[in-house]
């Protein structure tokens, strides 16, 4: 009977290891580089990518069936803060110069494209506003707690019985 108990107690003991999947090592090192805003739309012809580089809308186009950049197109953009034609700097990378900065909003924008032989508009959401941190910093609650000092108890109480018993043999 005393075995049996023991068994149970370490058995108990031991379970306490298991907890939640945390890793308890070193945090993650804090990213070194700023991501700019940027927002994506599609259609059957045409996939855009829009970012905003300091005051800069850079725009990239892109064929939604091959993703071969769209060179020589006719981009223009409309927006309450934004509109123009957009210069191209590169096959498929237009950009156009803002005056001032984008504010911290939601900017709904209209990108028409227009190549020799097709044309598209696509409309896309530019959130320029700085997203709240998702990470949550890491505590042990109570009963996280209470489950390591049951073990523990239960893990001295078991080592107890163990040498009591190596007594009354003797």
């Amino acid at each position: 009977m005393k075995q049996l108990l023991a068994t149970a107690l370490l058995a108990v003991a031991f379970s306490a290891f298991g907890h939640g999947g945390e890793d308890h090592g070193a945090p993650p090192p804090a990213l070194s580089q700023s991501v700019a805003p940027r927002a994506s739309a599609a259609s059957e012809e045409f996939e855009v990518v829009v970012a905003l580089e300091d005051r800069k809308l850079v725009i990239y186009v892109d064929r939604f069936a091959s993703n071969e950049p769209v060179a020589d197109a006719r981009v223009e953009v409309e927006a309450s803060s934004v509109q123009g034609l957009a210069s191209e700097t590169s096959p498929g990378t237009y950009v156009i110069e803002l005056a001032a900065g984008l504010p911290a909003a939601r900017h709904p924008l209209t990108i028409s494209i227009e190549t020799g032989d097709s044309a598209d508009l696509l409309s896309l959401l530019l959130d320029t506003s700085r997203p709240a941190s998702t990470v949550a910093a890491h505590s042990h609650e109570w009963s996280e707690w209470a489950v390591w000092v049951l073990a523990a108890v239960l893990l001295l109480a078991g080592a107890a019985l163990l040498l009591r018993r190596r007594r009354q043999r003797r």
